[in-house]
């Protein structure tokens, strides 16, 4: 395989952003941007934002089995008693990505802090919810260093048979360990380890099925190894 130079352009700006790149050589998406996150490729180590999955729709940045984004779509119901969009949110976080198909929603007062949880998500935490099975979210990663690491998430509800795959290849399965016992009462765990052998731009494919609501992942450095060669 060929280590390829590039430069990071996203939809909205320029990332100004250089890296060695692993990302297969066919593959159409980009790092998500807009005019509000303008970082770039997410770093590992560090936190994956999963709303923040690449641009490049259908078939290249996801696969979502329907359409709609159905976080956005309740989002702008409105009921007797008010609506999903809380007083005060903007509709950048209540709708976030609403005309693609991942279905994004936030932690609200109502629905995830009206009860106690084991760990608290964020205020106005994006996640991914929705869940079928089947469905996949793309992430083009900036990893700083070869090693191993241990995956930590916040999630609810229950185990979904997630899956990480780098550059098209299986890396790891990751178990949600708890049953909480409902899409809104939230925990912590310690989900899975993956080794990424080279550092640079790679592909990070989030594969998952029924289950959960999965807010991001954490990756953690136990591990550094050293670079290992491509051929």
């Amino acid at each position: 395989m060929n280590i390829k130079k590039v430069t990071i352009f996203t939809g909205f700006l320029f990332a100004g952003l250089t890296a060695f790149t692993q990302v297969p050589a066919d593959y159409k998406g980009l790092p998500f941007g807009d005019e509000f996150y303008i970082s770039g490729p997410q770093a590992i180590p560090g936190r994956v934002e999963l709303a923040y999955y690449d641009l490049g729709g259908e078939g290249i940045a996801y696969h979502d089995v329907t359409a709609v984004n159905e976080g956005a779509k309740l989002n702008h119901e409105v009921y007797d008693y008010g609506s999903h969009q809380r007083p005060g949110i903007p509709g950048y976080i209540a709708f976030f990505r609403e005309n693609e198909g991942v279905d994004i929603s936030y932690t609200k007062d109502w629905a995830d802090f009206n009860h106690p949880n084991k760990v608290d998500p964020k205020v106005n935490q994006l996640y991914i919810g929705w869940q079928e099975d089947g469905e996949w979210t793309n992430y083009t990663v900036n990893v700083l260093k070869p090693g191993k690491y241990r995956i930590i998430t916040i999630y609810g509800n229950k185990d979904n048979g997630s899956e990480l795959w780098i550059n098209n290849r299986f890396a790891c399965k990751l178990l949600l360990p708890e049953d909480t016992g409902n899409w809104h009462y939230w925990t912590q765990a310690t989900i899975g380890e993956i080794i990424f052998e080279q550092s640079g731009l790679q592909l990070l494919t989030l594969k998952y099925n029924r289950g959960s609501n999965l807010a991001f992942l954490d990756f953690l450095l136990v591990e550094e190894l050293p670079e290992k060669q491509l051929k």
